[in-house]
């Protein structure tokens, strides 16, 4: 089996319970249905709103959905859900911009969305296309954080840097960057605090360590990736809000998609937010985290 095909199969079997919850309705309704009237389209609007597509994304898609099927004069059911399937893929699929070296990537995210986990897959995945990676454990708040980026860093094989706990995170973030431009690496990965409950503190903190980067490596590219766990839902979807406030999302990183039957959030966050996702975890294990493709994500829902 190619590894294209075996991360389909990965894909695939990450979005089980969404397949069953979504597409598994979405096929019932196409063979329980003989004609497409306005019944039809409001079953279809129950089953991606109970998916947590949203409201927005929801509406958007059975406008256009109603839309094609008048212009072309459909009148099966099954030519219905292509249609849908095709308007999905648009609907989620946003140019992400090309990543630049050197880059140093902020990882944002309230605490328990597998933030450090992420981090620990990310190093993996970009030292796998041969990228000099190094971690940064600027979540000096919470107690723990760095010894469990440590364990990462020890099995991605990249170095960290950190400090005591309760160090200023800024500090922790100029040493990085001394020590990434010193060792003439490609990426540093930082991981930040995600006390959302008090913005105003976690503004002021992004806001510092942003103008440390800016200050000491004018020349690096910076992107703030939020980690998002797909079991909250709609939750999640007002973290992510809460986070554009406090800083510029430049990209989603979806979790624990495996874990749960409402993946139509990615819809949602692709609508409300107009932020890409990134990549998605479908799974524990290190491959799991995968780049996000619009129209293998929908392939596999389908």
């Amino acid at each position: 089996m190619s590894e294209k095909k075996g991360l389909f199969a990965r894909l695939r079997e990450g979005l089980q319970k969404t397949r069953d919850a979504l597409t598994g309705r979405v096929d019932t309704l196409v063979k329980e249905t003989r004609k497409i009237d306005e019944e039809f389209y409001e079953e279809l609007e129950d089953i991606l709103l109970l998916s947590d597509c949203g409201m927005k994304a929801t509406m958007t898609i059975m406008d256009e959905l109603r839309a094609r099927v008048e212009a072309g004069k459909v009148k099966d059911a099954g030519e219905a859900r292509n249609i849908l399937k095709q308007i999905m893929v648009e609907q989620m699929d946003i140019p992400r911009p090309p990543l630049k070296w050197p880059m140093v990537m902020m990882v944002v995210g309230v605490n328990g969305v597998g933030k450090t986990t992420t981090i620990g897959k990310l190093a993996l995945r970009f030292q796998s296309i041969g990228r000099r990676i190094i971690l940064c454990a600027a979540d000096t708040f919470r107690a723990a954080a760095a010894e469990q980026l440590t364990v990462w860093s020890q099995r991605a094989r990249v170095p960290i840097v950190k400090h005591a706990e309760g160090a200023d995170p800024a500090a922790v973030v100029f040493d990085g960057i001394k020590s990434a431009k010193s060792q003439g690496a490609d990426l540093l990965i930082v991981d930040t605090a995600g006390r959302l409950h008090n913005k105003k503190n976690l503004m002021d903190e992004l806001n510092k360590m942003r103008r440390v980067i800016d200050r000491e490596w004018p020349e690096a590219e910076v992107r703030c990736m939020l980690v998002l766990d797909a079991t909250t839902g709609q939750n999640g979807l007002a973290q992510a809000r809460a986070f554009k406030e406090v800083c510029e999302v430049g990209g989603i990183i979806l979790t624990k998609l495996d874990g749960t039957a409402k993946g139509g959030i990615a819809l949602a966050i692709r609508q409300e937010l107009e932020v890409p996702v990134w990549y998605i975890g479908v799974g524990e294990g290190i491959d799991d985290l995968q780049p996000f493709n619009a129209k293998e994500f929908v392939e596999a829902l389908f």
